[in-house]
């Protein structure tokens, strides 16, 4: 049952959107009812990653990608650890398959430094296979703060904390109107959100509704400044036999120009073997298949002039990642340069995910969190991986925000609210 008003409203039942409520449940004295419109929380981006945890080496220093990431991973590990959740740090190797991407490496090294990353350590090609014997490269780079976990797992556990700090979790309940509230009797800052279970009367909203939240906004009145593009990365398993092949976690060089990090193989908390993911354009905003299809999201996509922009300079990439997800051949030929022992019979496919990406106007692939404040409303409209990683200090930096801007009282019992 739907609660008839609370002081905040999230909207979006993953990851980020669980940890921005524990925070607020656990910070402030605020009434805080989460929105999420599937029946099961994590049903999205959460529930369909490969569950590592990221150490921060990739992103910028100073980004918000960064600073979150690098503290993130610490409270993550630590709320695991609290809440018997099961997790390994694990370390993985970035391997650099020839001499060109040498340059790139070391800049991997350098950021991974500067972003307070410890026991980084630069590896020749037989130091390579004393952690992974069977992977092969010119030089390599071992992370050991990288781990792995179920991050399904994880926003189970953020739910049961805000409903033990008495927050409401409301699932079904897709938001499908945002109004202010006219009513004489209503304060003038209310805001009215018509979902499929009802309304619901709050004080002051923050969406995190990921694929969606670009959408949430407009629903908002409120102008996001960048589409969100889905990209489906799909996912082939090891067979039980070759899961020798791969001890942790082996990467290989990204390429600098995009969000992503190629296809890897990563050894999941559950077990099991996992590699990939490519990253192809969904024709669909939950696209899980190759065959799925929405005509609503598909022409507004090719409305959107950043898209055109975005092809018009990465068409060579989309082309080649389009191939991979058609051709098993393909996509085995990505993990050999890795790997040479793999062969096609040697993985089958699995699951895919889709990464909810921000696209500029101007065509650039946004590659940092963007967070927009609105009059009462706070709008996560790019949030992709390491968001999961860093998911209780977003959490947090959304809460303070939320208390600064919405007047929030602190738990304690302070007179101000929480800084």
């Amino acid at each position: 049952m739907i609660p008839d008003h609370c002081d905040v409203a999230v909207i979006g039942g993953g990851i980020v959107g669980l940890a921005a409520a524990m925070a607020l449940t656990g910070r402030t004295r605020a009434a805080v009812v989460v929105l999420e419109t599937e029946d099961r929380l994590a049903a999205h981006q959460t529930g369909h990653n490969s569950g590592v945890i990221h150490s921060g080496l990739y992103y910028k220093p100073g980004s918000l990608k960064a600073q979150n990431c690098v503290a993130g991973r610490e409270a993550l590990y630590r709320f695991c650890a609290e809440h018997g959740i099961a997790h390994e740090r694990c370390g993985k190797v970035v391997v650099a398959l020839d001499e060109r991407e040498l340059p790139r490496l070391e800049e991997l090294e350098r950021r991974g430094r500067a972003n307070g990353l410890q026991g980084l350590r630069r590896l020749g090609p037989e130091e390579i296979r004393q952690h992974e014997p069977h992977a092969r490269g010119v030089a390599g780079l071992f992370v050991p703060d990288t781990g792995i976990v179920d991050y399904a797992a994880v926003t189970e556990a953020y739910a049961r904390c805000v409903r033990a700090a008495g927050g409401s979790i409301v699932t079904g309940a897709r938001v499908t109107a945002c109004r202010r509230d006219r009513s004489p009797g209503g304060a003038a800052a209310d805001l009215v959100l018509e979902t499929a279970r009802g309304a619901l009367r709050c004080g002051a909203l923050v969406n995190c509704a990921g694929l969606h939240s670009d959408r949430v906004a407009h629903l908002c009145s409120v102008e996001p400044g960048v589409r969100i593009v889905p990209f489906r990365g799909e996912y082939y398993d090891l067979v039980p036999q070759k899961h020798g092949l791969v001890r942790n976690l082996i990467y290989p060089v990204p390429d600098p120009r995009f969000p992503f990090l190629g296809v890897h193989f990563t050894r999941m908390v559950r077990g099991g073997i996992e590699a990939g993911p490519n990253a192809v354009l969904a024709l669909k905003r939950e696209g899980y298949g190759r065959a799925d299809f929405s005509l609503h999201d598909t022409v507004e996509l090719l409305a959107f002039p950043g898209f055109w922009r975005m092809g018009l300079h990465h068409w060579r990439m989309g082309l080649h990642e389009s191939w991979r997800s058609t051709s098993t051949a393909a996509f085995v030929a990505a993990l050999r340069r890795l790997i040479p022992e793999i062969t096609s019979a040697d993985v089958h496919r699995a699951g895919a995910g889709v990464r909810a990406q921000a696209l500029e106007p101007d065509g650039r692939l946004c590659d940092d969190f963007l967070i927009v404040e609105a009059d009462r409303m706070v709008h996560v409209l790019n949030a992709p991986s390491p968001a999961a990683t860093a998911s209780i200090t977003i959490g947090r930096a959304i809460a303070a925000r939320a208390a600064e801007r919405f007047g929030l009282m602190p738990r304690d019992g302070g007179g101000t609210p929480e800084r």
